[in-house]
């Protein structure tokens, strides 16, 4: 390999590599992408080339790079390429790479100078490479060729924008130095994606080839179009060199010749050539390495810090010792009854906010689940007439009855009382799965020893599971209580002589008017014009009407359905939908919304759907079994054979009404009670007191506290966690001082790059002197083509003349003698070598006697911006 910079980085790249695979992690450098730019055969595949260290790449005149050649190098123990297009193929000769990059291209582009966008995709694995990715690009050019398009200038370069316009990419803007440096396309390109000049590099190649006598000193010095990182000088390979298999060593030797024999460029000789290029990119990555640091030192510190106070239980750590697992089992059994508490009294720290647990899914159960359940049991308005209907008839037997018998309406009463236990058993049979779920929630803290946590969970369930019995038998007693005697001097009871002004009050109980009951979202879906269609909407249910609007802001009203002789039925879910469904019709077989009967509305969940509905339930809109009077007056007339035992079933309905309503509410008061008394307080006793004594009866500590497999292997894992953790920080900071980070060079004045067409200065070259150096003729040359010159005064090139004040162009000096068309700057002769023996007094150098000019052209020809 020639690359000596890159091989002293790959040690440090893989010492942070292999810290990071020690803790099981990835370090995520993300090295910068280095691409190449500039016009045809400038030089630029060389330059790559030479950066890598290898002779693989298509070479020759013209247009050679006709595809961009993604070359990515990945650090391996063995050698070898392998192309995207055929992985299943290893090269090791690079003499094949070049070929089959040859081949590639042609295949793609054809043989005839056509170019192609399509990349090339160049894996090198080598154990002298770092992960880089490289990029060689096809020349900027301006005149299509072969079977080029008329657009090939702009098809190259937005070819080339795209791969350096990444914020990671190094761009080395590759110039030849026998070309005007201010018609640079390839710094042109470079300042449009790096206007601060951070990411280019200028590269001057072809130095050897420059016209006898001028040479790119003062543009290699940056004194000349200056750029933030400057530009390196470089002699790459002959066509001749190339054909005659000069390799890269014989090649980086003669350029070091070239440097140091130059007279031009041998005081600068150590900041010139390919090895200061392999140099300055390499500090690059290095740069780049250790800006990554801090980030990787802080995320290695925070990890060190989570682990370190339960690193600090383990590092004394003995398995058998019985005072350790003692003192654990009081801990954990302690805990367990600490956090069971809070899941279920509810607490500060720790809250779940992504779904409801423990107390609050009970509350729901209590507040919601259960008035429901009673509400769908109670209003069976068919049913219930018939049965008041038969108890009269039965109880009046032959006779005809005159009064409304009391019989009948205690019969009814005590059957209705009885339909109470399904629920309430229901809501207890709720309540135990709840409290079962918390339990193994809360034993999730012992995973570390699994016989404890099953044993902790078989105690704590089976006492649940006893306390259910007892539970349930209290509430059936309550019920059977309620059931032993009609109280109807109750407060709340109507009695006979309210009974008929009931009915017309029937199902006409609001809450407080416009007030607000409950917002959301939820999905209406059959709104849509497509069927199974559906839209998410903000739902407002206030004591008097369902309104719905576009966001929660409530600006945009959609639509308000008043809630009058509305009711809820339940709609199956659709086969392909994951939400759940419940639907809003009216009773009187009206359309609900536009021209649809009824409107379904979903959810996420079952819960929200129970929650809605107990909400609705509260705004007065009941399950779809509370049928309306009229709608059965039809079927009535079949139980009833004459108007006063209809006024009869109709006085008893509404005795009925009143004393269940009564019954009700107590039970909704009392069940939470109960339950709350005989199971849930009695549990939390339980934990406190009991669970202790009952584990120690159940197995002896020792089996108790066996630790699980998965445990040791966490705490093996933890302690070697944290000893990675503390020896890649070492490393980081091993790296930190062993590596030294280049500062960003000062801003330059760039400007011309932003206006190549304005004014361009000169080129720089020395001027003529009035001594000769021995044994070298100064160079002859004819008169320059190009603009007049202005006539200098007699005698103005003799030494007693003080130098002339050096042109820059610009606004200023075009208009400084008020003059619009001010004559052209003087242009210089051609420089002559001073002698290195010259006598005392006669100064060395000459300053210019004209500014700058952008890059080294050949004397003879004027720039085209003059």
């Amino acid at each position: 390999m020639g690359n000596r910079g890159m091989e002293e980085l790959i040690p440090l790249v893989n010492k942070l590599q292999d810290a990071f695979s020690s803790i099981g992690q990835s370090c995520h450098l993300d090295l910068p992408q280095i691409a190449v730019v500039g016009g045809q055969s400038a030089g630029k595949s060389s330059v790559l080339e030479n950066f890598v260290g290898r002779d693989f790449l298509p070479r020759g005149s013209g247009i050679v790079t006709r595809r961009p050649l993604i070359l990515q190098l990945i650090f391996s123990k063995t050698e070898y390429a392998e192309f995207l297009h055929c992985k299943s193929k290893k090269f090791t000769d690079f003499d094949e790479v070049r070929q089959e990059i040859e081949a590639e291209t042609d295949r793609v582009t054809g043989t005839n100078k056509g170019i192609s966008p399509v990349p090339i995709n160049l894996r090198v694995y080598s154990p002298h490479v770092l992960n880089l990715t490289l990029i060689d690009l096809p020349g900027i050019t301006k005149v299509p060729v072969g079977d080029q398009p008329p657009d090939i200038e702009y098809q190259i370069k937005d070819m080339i924008l795209q791969f350096i316009s990444r914020e990671s990419s190094l761009i080395l803007a590759v110039t030849p130095a026998n070309m005007d440096l201010a018609n640079s396309d390839a710094l042109k390109l470079a300042k449009e994606v790096d206007p601060q000049g951070l990411r280019t590099i200028g590269v001057i190649t072809k130095l050897d080839l420059m016209d006898e006598g001028t040479d790119a000193r003062d543009v290699l010095e940056n004194k000349l179009l200056p750029l933030r990182r400057g530009y390196i000088g470089v002699v790459n390979r002959s066509q001749k060199d190339i054909e005659g298999k000069k390799d890269i060593r014989a090649a980086l030797a003669a350029e070091r010749k070239f440097f140091l024999s130059h007279p031009a460029y041998r005081h600068m000789a150590d900041r010139m050539g390919t090895p200061h290029l392999q140099k300055t990119l390499n500090q690059q990555l290095t740069n780049h390495i250790r800006e990554s640091l801090p980030a990787l030192r802080s995320k290695l510190q925070s990890q060190l810090l989570s682990l370190e106070k339960e690193v600090e239980e383990y590092k004394n750590f003995r398995p058998d010792d019985p005072t350790r697992k003692t003192k654990a089992l009081l801990q954990m059994v302690q805990q367990f009854g600490v956090d069971f508490e809070k899941r279920i009294e509810g607490s500060g720290d720790q809250v779940d906010t992504l779904e409801l647990s423990g107390g609050a899914r009970i509350n729901r159960i209590f507040h919601e689940r259960f008035p429901f359940e009673l509400v769908k049991m109670e209003f069976d308005e068919k049913d219930l007439r018939r049965e008041i209907s038969y108890a009269i008839k039965n109880i009046h037997g032959v006779r005809t009855g005159l009064f409304t018998p009391d019989l009948a309406f205690e019969a009814i009463v005590k059957k209705q009382v009885v339909k109470l236990k399904e629920p309430c058993l229901k809501c207890v049979d709720l309540v135990i799965q709840e409290l079962i779920n918390t339990v193994r929630q809360c034993t999730s803290k012992l995973s570390s020893y699994p016989r404890l946590r099953e044993e902790t969970e078989r105690i704590v369930t089976t006492y649940i599971r006893e306390r259910e019995g007892r539970t349930k038998d209290q509430i059936l007693l309550l019920i059977d209580i309620e059931q032993s005697y009609i109280n109807t001097n109750h407060e709340d009871f109507i009695g006979f002589a309210n009974a008929q002004q009931r009915s017309t009050q029937l199902n006409k109980k609001r809450a407080i008017p416009n007030q607000v009951i409950r917002r959301g979202w939820l999905t209406i879906n059959n709104i849509s014009l497509m069927k199974g269609g559906s839209k998410e909407y903000w739902f407002v249910l206030t004591a008097e009407s369902l309104s719905w609007y576009k966001d929660e802001e409530e600006k945009e009203k959609k639509y308000m359905l008043p809630l009058d002789n509305l009711k809820i039925r339940d709609v199956e879910k659709g086969f392909m939908s994951n939400k759940h469904v419940f639907a809003i019709f009216n009773t009187e077989q009206r359309n609900v919304y536009k021209d649809l009967r009824q409107i379904e509305l979903a959810c996420d969940s079952q819960e929200d759907v129970d929650s809605w509905k107990a909400s609705f339930l509260r705004a007065g809109v009941y399950p779809e079994k509370d049928q309306a009077e009229n709608e059965d007056g039809a079927q009535e007339n079949t139980f009833s054979m004459d108007p006063q035992l209809e006024r009869q079933v109709e006085t008893i309905r509404n005795l009925v009404d009143s004393y269940v309503a009564i019954i009700n509410k107590s039970i909704r008061d009392l069940m939470p009670k109960t339950i709350m008394h005989l199971m849930i307080n009695n549990t939390k006793a339980f934990i406190h007191h009991e669970l202790l004594a009952y584990l120690y009866s159940s197995a002896d500590q020792s089996s108790l506290m066996e630790e699980s497999a998965d445990q040791a292997q966490r705490r093996d894992d933890m302690l070697r966690m944290y000893h990675a953790l503390k020896e890649a920080l070492n490393i980081i900071g091993d790296i930190s001082t062993s590596t030294v980070s280049t500062p960003v060079p000062p801003p330059v004045d760039d400007t011309w790059l932003q206006s190549p067409s304005s004014h361009s200065p000169t080129p720089q070259r020395r001027p003529v002197s009035s001594v000769h150096p021995p044994g070298r003729p100064p160079a002859v040359r004819g008169p320059t083509p190009g603009p007049p010159m202005i006539p200098l005064p007699v005698g103005a090139a003799t030494s007693s003349l003080p130098p002339p004040i050096p042109y820059r162009p610009g606004p200023q000096s075009v208009f400084a003698n008020n003059d619009l068309f001010p004559a052209p700057p003087q242009i210089p002769s051609r420089p002559v070598r001073i002698p290195p023996g010259i006598p005392p007094g006669v100064p060395s150098r000459r300053p210019p006697a004209a500014p700058s000019r952008p890059t080294i052209i050949r004397p003879a020809e004027p720039s085209l911006l003059d």
